[in-house]
């Protein structure tokens, strides 16, 4: 089956790389496997070049990852590459793709002299966590421009429904400040439960459109979480990181204000749980949120390394990853999820999306607690954000509830470093004194 081809963002700054750069760089585009970098790069190289050599390290014979051995002689190094490929390169006119580069580090090492050379433009795609597994013996290239593709955002996935309106009209109301009418509210909710539910994988995206099935759509999901899985095995041999991975949905649903690693596994060494978690987030299939101990700008300078939550990089992965108990996931489930009728408490689905949307957006994770007057409780700002010499802290609710005393907390507890607070929910967007309720499905213009 051919590979449907979505519009993806990344690729207008692909189109500035290539105009501004002029061949100075290799472009590196890393990202969590099945998240659509190696379509995007030969689609790009197709409709912005003469001509491209495509060269996927996961399948060519050993002969051609051969040839980057002994980079010695670069016109024979091109002239067996033409043949191989039955493509002629044109200079200043071609691109050579190096799909999946982790699988052949003398190919990477080899981009230096490469991009020196000058003759043609260069795109690599790759696992960021597999890049730093396989370069314990080459020398790391500097000419590169790096990029990440992450799962389709929520104006990508309207995109694909044949919806480019909706988007800028919502940043359009957001901008004004202005309110929808409940009626609206309501439909387009509807419209982003069903981006929830399928999410952002380029397949998952496809099969939903081929099939209008949601059904049809969580048995692709299942197979990229069990790809995910089995990459997590293969890190660590344990077992940790898989479990940890697993374990994700159930943690953020237990309202702790960490991640609580001790319920989950058994820690062991320090330094080697500190190594399999920066793994997981290198895979970019995890995002890690720090806390922040002093929320003001410069935020990574007050990051808590032992104080974190784990969210998945897509929340139709997400929603399959919580319901996995079940050999599929049921249609009803998705249809209840889809109607917001489903019984359980889905704050922590909703924490995840705006997790998604905001990492998307170019934001890092970070966010915060402390006790409560009494010392039984916790005020907990979901999400911070560093904007201009202040803060936006984020809370985020599963209904239209409007009390929002974590919020209020801050904003008194930090009046000076505070900007605009947010409140992320379920209804039409509102004012309430500094704060703005917003609707979850305007995250992205945050």
């Amino acid at each position: 089956m051919e590979t449907k081809v979505f519009r993806r963002k990344l690729y207008d700054k692909m189109l500035q790389w290539k105009a501004e750069r002029g061949g100075s760089t290799a472009l590196l585009i890393k990202g969590a496997r099945r998240v659509g970098k190696s379509t995007l790069a030969e689609t790009f190289a197709k409709n912005e070049y003469d001509s491209y050599l495509f060269i996927d390290f996961t399948e060519v014979s050993q002969d051609i990852r051969d040839l980057f051995n002994d980079i010695s002689d670069l016109d024979s190094l091109f002239l067996q590459l033409q043949f191989k490929f039955h493509t002629r390169l044109y200079p200043k006119k071609s691109v050579i793709v190096f799909d999946e580069v982790q699988n052949c580090p003398m190919a990477r090492q080899a981009i230096r002299k490469l991009v020196k050379d000058g003759r043609y433009d260069y795109i690599e795609t790759g696992s960021l966590m597999s890049i730093r597994k396989n370069v314990q013996n080459i020398r790391i290239p500097s000419e590169e421009t790096r990029m990440t593709l992450y799962p389709m955002d929520y104006e990508e996935f309207r995109w694909a429904l044949g919806d480019e309106a909706t988007i800028p009209l919502l940043n359009d109301a957001f901008e004004m400040r202005k309110g929808l009418g409940d009626a609206v509210t309501r439909q387009l909710l509807r419209d982003f439960r069903l981006y929830m539910l399928v999410g952002g994988m380029p397949q998952a995206v496809s099969k939903y459109i081929e099939t209008n099935d949601l059904g049809a759509v969580d048995a692709i999901k299942r197979e990229i979480l069990e790809l995910y899985a089995d990459d997590f095995r293969k890190i660590d041999p344990t077992g940790k990181a898989t479990k940890m991975f697993y374990a994700i949905p159930g943690q953020l649903n237990s309202n702790a204000t960490r991640y609580q690693l001790s319920s989950v596994v058994e820690q062991g060494k320090k330094d080697r749980v500190e190594e399999i978690i920066q793994d997981m987030e290198d895979s970019q299939v995890v995002m890690i949120a720090h806390h922040s101990n002093d929320p003001n700008v410069g935020l990574p300078l007050h990051e808590d390394s032992d104080r974190y939550k784990m969210y998945l990089n897509d929340t139709g992965l997400f929603i399959t990853l919580a319901f996995r108990d079940k050999d599929i996931t049921e249609n009803v489930i998705y249809q209840k999820l889809l109607n917001d009728k489903l019984s359980a408490d889905l704050g922590y689905v909703y924490e995840n999306v705006v997790a998604q949307m905001l990492k998307a957006s170019g934001n890092e994770l970070f966010y915060h607690t402390w006790p409560t007057e009494s010392g039984k409780h916790n005020y907990e700002i979901d999400f911070l954000l560093s904007r201009g010499s202040k803060v936006c802290p984020i809370e985020v609710k599963s209904s239209g509830y409007k009390t929002h005393a974590s919020l209020d907390a801050f904003m008194k507890k930090y009046p000076e470093r505070t900007a605009q607070g947010y409140l992320l929910y379920t209804k039409d967007m509102r004012k309430d004194s500094r704060i703005l309720l917003t609707p979850v499905f305007m995250t992205m213009f945050l």
